[in-house]
């Protein structure tokens, strides 16, 4: 009998992986919350890997957008303006209007207000005048937006206006028994006209409003029909289901986009179906939506925003768009401008119009483009769960541990591969997380098995740190153990060098703690840019910073980090300056030199010490740009092989060429100004200097200077204009021996 207790009890590779398979559809019934997000992550990616999917074409966007807002003036519109939309749509052949915006507010009328309070003060005054009195009652209804409104989506018969519940006690705290009763009966035309229940509706499960915020009394009559515009998103933010029906004392309300496609379809017969455990599904005419029991339809988005016609609704108003472009639509008036704009969260973005969620929504409907997911489905994910984990665990123990990580891998892909190829090309979402998991936990369950049963005899790797490492290339060791070695390899990268202006003066005035203090603030915000932009930081030189670009990670675009961390160097170094100013303490300023190009990176040093770092004629290049910056009073100087990669981004202007110290051949050098599209205002400036640097190279010294003052005219104290007058008045004084080359020469570095 004992034996057969140890012999149960003894742990095999099998016995482990039926019970990783056991603990995996416990999780998977008990819908952890953690996995569940993973899946639907999971889900998000395979919808974005699948790419964009073209829309019907039944369904248009008219948008509040930022051009409509500057031709027609801020939001909210005169109700007339909406008035003309809808009488523009109607003649332009749309079949449904929907309106993504609830009027649950009078309009704001000053003329209306004038007329009732003339009104008001006749009544006071008794005076009966029936001429006076027609007149004001024309007036009346003449400054009346609402009802203007009202009557054009009454005689344009084509119209659904949206409306939105207040899902909690909390949010609905604030309304009164009598005004919730009233937004029941002003929304009460709009519920599901036919229910098929297998018991009371008002007893099945469904999401349930507290209060309503319907349109304005006049607006609600004049419509056709009218739905919910309420989203909800899952506990991470995102909208990956919408809610097709919800439950307002004890009547069903459809969203709005199924009572815009009642309307679009000619009022077919629409059917909510209900059983005892919620909702089976809805019906409109021959199109069955499957939903979740509680409602929920599983939104399959076709690609990101836009994948939907937009159309500025100023461009509409205005005739610019064909009028055939709505003919037999259904249009969807939304917002999409800043300060207005309905953000939500999607897979496809995190800042996807809401209004282009319902029209996503119409066109899973109409052309029954949905992703399903059942009962069968989530029977099949079991099934799936068993079969790989049993796989997993008879096929592991028969080979070795480098082969066990082949087969897993194997199987893990396979398995990948053939659940996204399901979704793509038959919108079936079968779980990815739970049977990956269930292998790669089963693998490394028999992995942990195999080192204590057979390999904890085996000599322990010892020493593989026995180096002394500096923290920028742990990771890049940690990746790649044959780098832990000395050498280098050749590589086009770019190196940025800063140094503090005279801070030596600057420690000389400060107590040894408030210069440390000053030097580690300082340090500490420039090495956050530098790692913002993804350099390597080499390394501190005293108050001199040495950043790498392309290096240990690819970066084909180094040489625009370099030039943006630069920039980004300076304007917070800018608001650094203030803040010393305020408190009292010394203000610093820095220099900044790139240069671009190949350059020898590895491990640099001894057998027993080495760093990360860079080598090379590049590098010294770099070093010496920097302190050129002394010479023409400017803050970020690039050379011009790291000029002609980012010319096209960023405004620069040719400062010289130099002979720099060390070197025989000249260079190009430019000042970095800033972002061409951020910088713009100064490229009038900039072209006079080139001007006058131009007339400079060509010995005109007199034209040189007349054009150079006028830089200082657009840029009083431009520091290298300055220098280019004083240098132009020497050399005039002093001509050059000729041929002169117009290269300068620097002799300190």
């Amino acid at each position: 009998m004992r034996e057969k207790i140890k012999k149960i009890l003894t742990v095999t590779p099998l016995k482990i992986a039926l019970f990783v398979i056991f603990l995996a559809l416990v999780l998977f019934f008990m819908d952890v919350s953690f996995l569940r997000f993973m899946e639907l992550e999971s889900l998000d990616l395979r919808m974005i890997s699948r790419g964009k999917i073209a829309a019907g074409g039944e369904t248009v966007i008219a948008t509040i957008d930022e051009k409509s807002l500057s031709e027609l003036g801020r939001w909210p519109w005169p109700r007339t303006t909406i008035a003309r939309l809808v009488d523009t749509l109607k003649r332009n052949g749309a079949k449904a209007v929907g309106f993504d915006i609830v009027f649950a507010e009078p309009d704001e009328n000053s003329s209306l207000k004038t007329v009732a309070e003339l009104e008001r003060e006749l009544r006071q005054m008794a005076i009966s005048d029936r001429r006076l009195i027609r007149v004001l009652r024309e007036k009346r209804e003449a400054a009346d937006t609402d009802a203007a409104l009202a009557r054009a989506v009454k005689k344009a018969k084509n119209v659904t206006l949206g409306y939105f519940f207040h899902l909690s006690e909390r949010d609905a705290a604030h309304i009164t028994e009598k005004q919730i009763q009233k937004a029941a009966e002003l929304i009460s035309p709009s519920k599901y006209p036919a229910i098929q229940s297998g018991g009371p509706p008002e007893d099945v499960l469904m999401i349930e409003a507290y209060a309503a915020v319907p349109n304005l009394p006049a607006l609600a009559a004049s419509a056709e029909n009218a739905g919910y515009f309420n989203a909800l998103p899952d506990e991470d933010g995102t909208i990956r289901w919408a809610p097709l029906v919800m439950k307002f004392q004890g009547n069903a309300y459809p969203s709005l986009s199924v009572a815009l496609l009642m309307q679009y379809l000619d009022w077919p017969m629409t059917t909510l179906r209900l059983a005892e455990y919620g909702v089976e599904g809805i019906r409109i005419g021959d199109i069955d939506i499957p939903t979740d029991e509680v409602g929920r339809l599983l939104i399959n988005y076709l690609g990101p925003a836009k994948t939907f016609p937009h159309y500025s609704i100023a461009d509409i108003l205005k005739g610019r768009i064909p009028p055939e472009t709505f003919k037999g639509k259904i249009v969807l008036v939304g917002a999409t401008a800043t300060g207005i704009y309905d953000l939500r969260v999607t897979p496809f973005s995190t800042v996807y119009p809401g209004v282009e969620i319902h029209a996503t929504v119409i066109d899973n409907i109409l052309h029954q483009n949905f992703l399903t997911y059942s009962g069968w489905i989530r029977f099949l994910d079991m099934c799936v769960i068993i079969v790989l984990g049993l796989l997993a665990g008879i096929a592991l123990p028969r080979f070795g541990a480098v082969a066990g990580i082949g087969i897993i891998l194997a199987l893990v892909l396979s398995f990948f591969l053939v659940n996204t190829f399901i979704f793509s090309h038959f919108n079936i979402w079968m779980n990815l997380i739970y049977p990956l998991l269930t292998m790669v936990t089963i693998y490394l369950g028999i992995s942990v098995y195999r080192y204590i049963t057979e390999e904890k005899e085996k000599k322990k790797i010892r020493g593989a740190f026995q180096y002394y490492l500096t923290a920028s290339v742990i990771n890049e060791m940690l990746k790649d153990p044959s780098k832990l070695k000395l050498g280098g390899d050749k590589k086009d990268l770019s190196v940025l060098f800063s140094d503090i202006r005279g801070f030596t003066t600057v420690s000389e005035k400060l107590s040894p703690e408030e210069l440390v203090h000053l030097l580690n603030e300082y340090l500490t915000a420039m090495t956050n840019i530098v790692f913002e932009y993804e350099g390597l930081l080499d390394k501190y030189m005293g108050d001199a910073i040495m950043a790498v670009y392309g290096a240990p990670l690819d970066q084909p675009d180094h040489a625009l980090r370099a030039c943006r961390t630069a920039l980004k160097m300076r304007k917070e170094l800018e608001r650094l300056q203030k803040k010393w100013s305020e408190e009292g303490r010394p203000v610093l300023n820095i220099g900044v030199g790139i240069n671009s190009g190949d350059m020898v990176v590895g491990n640099m040093g001894s057998e027993m010490r080495f760093d990360y770092t860079v080598m090379g004629d590049s590098v010294n290049l770099g070093s010496r740009l920097e302190g050129i910056n002394k010479e023409y009073g400017t803050g970020i100087v690039i050379s011009e092989f790291t000029y002609e990669r980012v010319k096209d981004t960023l405004l620069c202007r040719e400062l010289d060429w130099v002979r720099v110290k060390g070197k025989k051949l000249p260079v190009k050098i430019y000042e970095l100004l800033g972002e061409r599209s951020e910088a713009a205002a100064m490229g009038p400036s900039v072209k006079l200097f080139e001007e006058g640097f131009a007339l400079y190279r060509q010995s005109r010294w007199d034209e040189a200077i007349a054009v150079f003052r006028k830089v200082l005219e657009a840029r009083p104290g431009d520091p290298p204009s300055e220098v280019y007058i004083r240098r132009c008045q020497d050399l005039k004084e002093n001509p050059p021996e000729l041929p002169w080359d117009g290269v300068y020469t620097m002799t300190k570095k």
